[in-house]
């Protein structure tokens, strides 16, 4: 167990603060724009003001931000933090082969990795300026595993959708069905969900059904995920079309399409997150906007297997909610956000040869509020604004050389960003990270126990 602060032991944490004196990534009726000399007041988790010297007179402690610039906390939409320990496993191999190289860990892990593996991965995702993360955890049968990645993610205080997998079709190749060894009665599923929830109240922690991918789900079982979704409004992540196997196997097996044979089963809908979607035809695309999905863009790790190029400047003109994710440790390999800011942008642009797709503007849009509604959240304006949540993040760019000087603050971060510059990072008004480290946990502790995991 890694040493820990008082603030994740869940004592009293101070959610105020006056961050004084920056440069701001505003929400406005024109769209966002930067707005230099702001104080953002914050109390009790939510902005309660934007302006010059707004925060002259209160009497909250305040943070010196001249110089910084403010954004809000980017939310990953999809990614695997058990593999935080797996960086680099099966390098060079196409998805399904791949697929059995990481499953052969997740059948073995142990709660102690899975708590190691939660820590480095959430804390390299503040690190990166996220926020929000949407973990989405493999189907395992033991409750200790999934505790140990909640008990990690607790401590470092960032805000999470916890997916707890789920699956009901047997099948050890994993091409029409899941690995045996990992399914559970999906009434068991929900129980163990239902018990989290009485948990996890008043916590930064929301639970989600996390589905590998359509072939896991047999006609029974995607009815009752359908019921249980429904009458607890939870959020459905599901893999899908990452490569041509859904397709395939769908039509062998169930004589349609993966996208048709979700939306018979009645797992398309406006709580729906759909993972990848590299080959989403416009077939799908019109039913994705008809039924309100949204799609979780995974460009890093689509380059790292070669799974193809999601075709995202289709789903945004199909009016597709379309939000940004790194993917899990081992078929990424990095829990950059940033980096999976600027390479799902440049992706697109080689891909259709065009220089001017998905600017600075479209990307936060994409990072930050794409897949809201299907998390239960709202869609609005890009940037901050008064009452917001308090889930910001500080960046200077004095920090990196490579940074400087700044010409145009949004084409900073879109082309040049990394960890280096994130220097605050508050959820709920709560500096969980200061100077670009964590408040909350024993960094050189963490090091050591993954060094010990070697």
């Amino acid at each position: 167990m890694v040493p820990q602060s008082a603030a994740a032991s869940g004592n009293v944490v101070n959610d105020s603060v006056v961050i004084g004196d920056v440069t701001v990534y505003t929400a406005t009726v024109g769209g966002p724009r930067w707005t230099s000399g702001q104080d953002v007041v914050v109390e009790h988790g939510r902005i309660t003001a934007i302006g010059p010297k707004a925060g002259a007179g209160r009497s909250l402690p305040t943070v010196d931000a001249s110089g910084g610039h403010l954004i809000p906390g980017f939310v990953n939409t999809h990614t695997h933090l058990q593999q935080s320990v797996l960086r680099g496993a099966g390098e060079g191999l196409p998805l399904l082969e791949w697929l059995h190289c990481v499953g052969e860990f997740t059948v073995a892990a142990t709660p102690e990795q899975t708590y190691a593996a939660a820590l480095a991965g959430g804390l390299e995702l503040l690190r990166g300026g996220v926020t929000t993360v949407v973990e989405h955890m493999w189907p395992n049968p033991s409750a200790a595993v999934h505790d140990a990645a909640l008990r990690a993610l607790h401590e470092l205080g960032i805000r999470v959708v916890f997916g707890r997998g789920l699956a009901d079709r047997a099948d050890a190749s994993r091409r029409w069905g899941m690995d045996p060894r990992l399914l559970q009665p999906l009434s068991e599923v929900f129980a163990h969900i239902d018990t989290l929830d009485a948990r996890l109240a008043d916590t930064r922690v929301t639970t989600a059904l996390a589905v590998p991918n359509p072939r896991c789900l047999t006609p029974e079982g995607m009815a009752a995920v359908r019921d249980y979704a429904d009458r607890t409004g939870k959020t459905i992540s599901i893999h899908l079309l990452e490569t041509r196997t859904d397709e395939d196997m769908c039509r062998a097996h169930a004589s349609c399409s993966a996208v048709d044979y979700l939306d018979r089963g009645g797992l398309l809908g406006p709580r729906t997150l759909a993972v990848h979607c590299c080959h989403l035809d416009e077939y799908g695309r019109g039913l994705f906007a008809e039924r309100g999905v949204a799609v979780s863009y995974n460009p890093l790790s689509n380059m790292r297997l070669g799974s193809g190029v999601a075709p995202i400047p289709a789903m945004l003109a199909a009016g597709i909610g379309v939000g940004l994710g790194v993917d899990g440790a081992a078929s990424n390999d990095t829990q950059d956000m940033l980096l999976a800011l600027r390479m799902g942008a440049y992706l697109q642009r080689v891909t259709h040869a065009r220089a001017d797709l998905l600017g600075f503007d479209d990307m936060m849009r994409m990072a930050t509020r794409g897949a809201a509604a299907a998390l239960g959240g709202s869609d609005g304006p890009v940037g901050i604004a008064v009452g917001d949540r308090a889930d910001l993040t500080l960046l200077r760019f004095d920090r990196d050389f490579a940074c400087l000087p700044v010409r145009d603050p949004g084409a900073t971060v879109l082309t040049t960003a990394s960890p280096r510059v994130v220097d605050t990072v508050w959820v709920d008004g709560e500096a969980v990270l200061r100077d670009g480290r964590s408040t909350r946990i024993d960094e050189p502790a963490l090091t050591k126990l993954l060094l010990d995991m070697q």
